[in-house]
């Protein structure tokens, strides 16, 4: 009689670890895309991230805990990546990071603001988002268009979650002082 463990046995789990990978992972590929796409302000650097992000993923599948926000941890990989990509392959633009400690233009957000993110002009937030520092595009992208909680942003960028509010707030600002100057008002 063969033992338990043998080939067939051994493709059957692969399959079906690759199965609880794909449920588990996959509906959040257009999440990932959509991060890598804004950090990276790159169509094809977005898909090339997004293609080793789910490789990395799949290769650490084991290291994921069920019952886990599979969209977080996944963007969290997709964050690590475009940062990897980022220094390898675009040095001069992390090296002009903005320090939390950055003058910032002054301005308020509310809702009204909120509510021109998602209908107004979408070429003129296009430009403005583009235009933020990336650490302030990316919590920005997070929170507003993937609808991320506080703390599942703090998690994938691996921020404390005060530093999380903090730049929200901040990029908020910027975004709204950008805005305004392309409309010619003033971020009052």
């Amino acid at each position: 009689m063969g033992g338990f463990w043998n080939k067939q046995t051994g493709k059957e789990v692969r399959k079906g670890k690759h199965d609880v990978f794909e449920a588990t992972v996959l509906p959040y590929l257009n999440s990932a895309y959509n991060l890598a796409r804004w950090l990276t302000r790159n169509e094809h650097d977005a898909e090339d991230i997004v293609q080793d992000a789910i490789l990395r993923a799949l290769r650490s599948f084991d290291t994921f805990i069920p019952g886990r926000d599979a969209r977080a941890w996944l963007l969290a990989i997709v964050r690590n990546s475009c940062r990897t990509w980022m220094r390898r392959n675009r040095p001069h633009e992390t090296a002009a990071q903005l320090d939390d400690d950055a003058q910032v233009a002054v301005g308020t957000w509310s809702d009204p603001e909120a509510v021109l993110i998602k209908n107004a002009n979408s070429q003129a937030i296009h430009s403005a988002l583009e235009e933020l520092p990336s650490e302030y595009r990316e919590i920005l992208i997070l929170r507003e268009l993937e609808e991320l909680s506080y703390k599942e942003i703090a998690q994938i960028v691996e921020i404390p979650l005060g530093t999380v509010m903090s730049r929200l707030s901040r990029a908020r600002r910027e975004l709204y002082a950008r805005l305004g100057g392309a409309t010619g008002e003033t971020g009052r």
